[in-house]
């Protein structure tokens, strides 16, 4: 190992993330559902899904919290009934202040790494729509850092949805997932 190499493998054991990756808790509720909303990206559910989401789903989830402990970025996931193998991962949503700093990769990693380890899960499902291009980027950039096929296919036709225009959501299916 060269001197420049040895400086630079000293910088990264003594960085410290900015922010702290836990699991959500019902009061993360109103901020979950503020984060989904400013996206502008996301669909946005009730309020009171998002506390039930880190009610009853927080095993499968995963929240970032700023040096005050506030909320800036989560995952929401679940098991898939039929594949009990696979973390549907259901939102994905960053505070507009922590954007561009990987905060959602390293969440994704994070909770596919626990819920691996936790639940046995192999692979990982999601929807993505066509105009969705920060999803695609993640998801697929996931599956090349772990090794897995990425496969795509329209899961929801736009003409499903009851509430006018909507586009198709891509079913995205990852896996299987190295260690």
């Amino acid at each position: 190992m060269t001197a420049a190499q040895a400086d630079l493998a000293g910088a990264r054991s003594e960085f410290t993330r900015p922010f702290a990756i836990d699991t959500p808790r019902v009061e993360d509720g109103a901020a979950i559902w503020r984060i989904a909303r400013d996206s502008e990206v996301l669909d946005l559910n009730s309020s009171y899904s998002y506390l039930l989401w880190c009610r009853d789903f927080a095993a499968t989830s995963v929240v970032a919290r700023d040096d005050g402990g506030s909320p800036i970025a989560f995952v929401t996931g679940y098991i898939r009934p039929e594949r009990p193998e696979a973390l549907v991962v259901w939102q994905v949503a960053v505070d507009e202040s922590q954007r561009g700093k990987g905060l959602a990769g390293t969440l994704l990693d994070e909770l596919t790494a626990r819920v691996a380890n936790e639940l046995g899960i192999t692979a990982i499902e999601t929807t993505v729509t066509p105009d969705n291009t920060a999803s695609d980027r993640l998801f697929t950039a996931f599956a090349d850092r772990h090794g897995a096929a990425l496969k795509r296919e329209v899961l929801f036709d736009g003409g499903l949805f009851p509430d006018g225009v909507h586009q198709p959501e891509v079913l995205y299916r990852i896996g299987p997932l190295s260690p």
